[in-house]
């Protein structure tokens, strides 16, 4: 998920001084890569619900969506 462009990525964010820089759920401390962390593990969405207590289900639907769609792109081909 690193070689994302997150900043294009409406429902995330990245602040200075917020875990460290790292992409979150915007108006949240929940980093990007805990929600394919446990995907990667076997979870499902709704245990990442469950266990993670208020986070908006829509906004992780967002992301995943977001990488998803990312990842069909083809490869630019440089010149």
């Amino acid at each position: 998920m690193a070689g994302l462009d997150w900043s294009q990525c409406p429902v995330v964010e990245s602040v200075p001084g917020k875990v460290s820089g790292a992409w979150v759920l915007k108006g949240t401390r929940m980093p990007v890569s805990a929600i394919f962390e446990n995907l990667d593990a076997g979870a499902s969405l709704d245990d990442i619900m469950e266990w993670y207590y208020g986070l908006d289900r829509e906004q992780v639907k967002a992301v995943i969506e977001f990488a998803a769609r990312s990842l069909d792109k083809a490869p630019a081909l440089a010149p």
